[in-house]
């Protein structure tokens, strides 16, 4: 976050690289900055192996997928909720990850925006018909009561923040709790 593409700041690809030397847990940058090309290489050299940057600040889209993969990283787009999934006609060649965010990008704490479950659906079938292994992940609101919507829409990468950290019995009873419904809602159960 640059606080130009969104309000808020976070931390960078010098607290990436500080990190990476003890963890092997893989790293992920979600860029919500105004042109992103400008910071690929500093985030993949600090040990970041997926880059997500969004199609609404990207230029050519393309272009800036194709240099995060020759960067030797995968790479995401981002699509904020109002964004249409048409937009990655013609870039999922060059996708490793799909976004679709749940709620409108730079806070915390926000409610899902279940309208996008639609545009979820959409992407899964875009990326059905791609015959690649591209992820499709969601990001904002995602909780107990949200999780099964995203799943049976198509979703199988969840991100949970607020409602994770503040969960009474544990962030890992969360993760198995997100997870077991999220099986359940995927497999139509």
């Amino acid at each position: 976050m640059d606080g130009v593409f969104v309000p808020n700041l976070t931390f960078g690809p010098d607290v990436i690289a500080s990190t990476r030397s003890v963890t092997d847990v893989p790293f992920e940058a979600h860029l919500m900055v105004v042109n992103p090309d400008l910071l690929l290489r500093q985030y993949v050299d600090a040990g970041c192996e997926l880059v997500i940057v969004h199609a609404e600040a990207c230029v050519h889209l393309h272009r800036t997928l194709a240099a995060i993969r020759d960067l030797g990283a995968r790479s995401g787009v981002a699509l904020n909720p109002h964004t249409p999934a048409h937009v990655l006609d013609g870039v999922l060649e060059e996708t490793d990850l799909v976004l679709a965010m749940t709620v409108n990008p730079g806070f915390g704490g926000q409610a899902y925006i279940s309208a996008v479950e639609r545009k979820i659906g959409r992407l899964r079938r875009m990326i059905e018909e791609s015959g690649r292994p591209i992820e499709l992940e969601v990001d904002g609101g995602i909780t107990e009561l949200t999780i099964s919507g995203a799943a049976s829409a198509g979703a199988n990468v969840f991100i949970s923040g607020s409602w994770l950290y503040s969960y009474p019995d544990g962030k890992a009873k969360g993760v198995t709790l997100l997870r077991e419904l999220a099986a359940s809602s995927a497999s139509g159960g």
